[in-house]
């Protein structure tokens, strides 16, 4: 072969097309519903971390759906075998900050999730009052107060918390400890105020005679 007609055979050969590898279309139609099946488990907790993240139940929804539809997308990112929640609430924590930021402000927390959140020691246990441990994690930092939420709200171990929120482990407990500890002085404190302002029984039965009487007008 001459070298003109050895040029042109290998720009023939080079101009066809590598032919693409054949792709399993069973095994891919197991590995969607597969992960599928992940994603329907993970609803109940995603809605529950997105909801005590905003503090609304509608816009927790919208967060949610959000954060699925993006894992779908994203689906072949995902490695097989490694935490799928984890994976899964970062892409959740992710779009919420996302979506703070364009807000310009951070949603107050939901109180139906407060009492999930403060672990106490056996000596310290007893009643907290719902509206007082809520108003003690509106005024926590958002970094203790999202740690708070992972390790006592969403059951992860401070390692897979770490990885979501993205810092090392000795972080989120330190994190953690602060939080628990300013929301005890916090409650402590409010429970302190009420007691004292809260007037005695025989005060109390005092004042209702008297509003009684004042209303009774046979007693004057």
């Amino acid at each position: 072969m001459t070298g003109e007609r050895l040029h042109f055979a290998r720009r023939g050969l080079a101009a066809v097309p590598a032919k693409a590898p054949e792709v399993d279309v069973e095994q891919a139609r197991a590995l969607a519903a597969e992960f599928a099946s992940k994603l329907v488990l993970v609803i109940p907790p995603l809605r529950a971390f997105a909801r005590g993240l905003c503090g609304r139940a509608d816009l927790a929804d919208d967060l949610a759906q959000e954060a699925l539809a993006k894992a779908w997308a994203a689906r072949a990112s995902y490695l097989p075998n490694t935490n799928f929640k984890a994976w899964i609430f970062t892409i959740l924590r992710n779009h919420y900050y996302s979506w703070c930021r364009k807000q310009r402000r951070v949603a107050p927390w939901d109180p139906d999730a407060a009492d999930k959140l403060l672990v106490c020691e056996p000596a310290q246990q007893g009643h907290m009052a719902l509206a007082e441990l809520a108003a003690g994690l509106q005024a926590l930092p958002d970094q203790q107060r999202e740690a708070l939420i992972l390790v006592g709200a969403g059951g992860f171990a401070y390692e897979e918390a770490a990885q979501i929120i993205g810092c090392a482990v000795g972080t989120v407990k330190s994190r953690v400890a602060r939080g628990r500890a300013f929301l005890r002085d916090f409650v402590d404190s409010r429970q302190r105020d009420l007691s004292q302002a809260r007037p005695t029984s025989a005060e109390a039965s005092q004042a209702i005679l008297g509003e009684l009487r004042r209303l009774d007008p046979n007693s004057h």
